[in-house]
């Protein structure tokens, strides 16, 4: 007779039963994009380590390594938390949404982390293509498609031309911020959102659009 192996009530392991480990302790990821953000800010990209963050987050190493592959993958999940993958609302206002979406951008750049972190990391992703895929799949393609969704109501609403090219649009609302921060020859001012959506705005909005901004802006 074949010995079946015996759960705790005396029948066999289901497979759920087998595959069912630890769950996964969300304070412990908590405190680890924390430890990293504080130590982005004192050292910079080049000298965090997953020793120094272990110790800062009161975990161990080893702990990082099951959760993160290296630690530039670490930095992608801390900047995922701080800037948010989808910071574009809809509050029914098409430039307001776009305003608030593309400032996030801002006040992520204009901190010591923005500069300190993000141009080293995106010259990482060019020899890493696992790296690269896990930075656009959660943090550039997730806040692209928020803004997208903003402009396609804009179009809804009749505010923006239903022959705009959403594409093209995105690149002009973020690249700003992004070529400030990577080149840092001109500051993150704290109108950049407002400057940037109202001159793209401009060249596509319908007349609906600028007959009521322009009586907002006259008030």
């Amino acid at each position: 007779m074949v010995n079946t192996p015996q759960g705790a009530a005396g029948t066999a392991p289901t497979t759920a039963q087998r595959s069912r480990g630890r769950p996964r302790d969300e304070r412990i990821d908590a405190a680890v994009r924390r430890a990293v953000m504080e130590i982005l800010n004192e050292v910079g990209y080049g000298r965090l380590t997953l020793e120094a963050v272990a110790a800062r987050a009161g975990t161990s190493k080893p702990t990082l390594r099951r959760r993160w592959r290296s630690r530039q993958h670490l930095v992608v999940s801390a900047l995922v938390q701080t800037m948010g993958a989808s910071p574009t609302p809809d509050t029914g206002c098409t430039h307001c949404d776009l305003i608030a979406g593309i400032r996030t951008l801002s006040h992520a750049f204009t901190t010591t982390v923005g500069r300190r972190a993000l141009p080293a990391l995106i010259a990482d992703l060019a020899d890493d293509p696992e790296l690269e895929s896990e930075f656009l799949n959660e943090l550039f393609h997730p806040r692209r498609a928020a803004t997208a969704a903003a402009l396609r109501r804009g179009i809804r609403r009749g505010d923006i031309r239903p022959d705009a090219d959403i594409d093209l649009l995105l690149d002009m609302l973020a690249s700003t911020a992004y070529y400030r921060v990577l080149f840092g020859h001109l500051p993150l001012t704290p109108t950049l959102a407002e400057d940037v959506v109202e001159v793209v705005l401009a060249g596509v909005a319908t007349p609906q659009w600028r007959s009521h901004h322009g009586a907002v802006d006259s008030v």
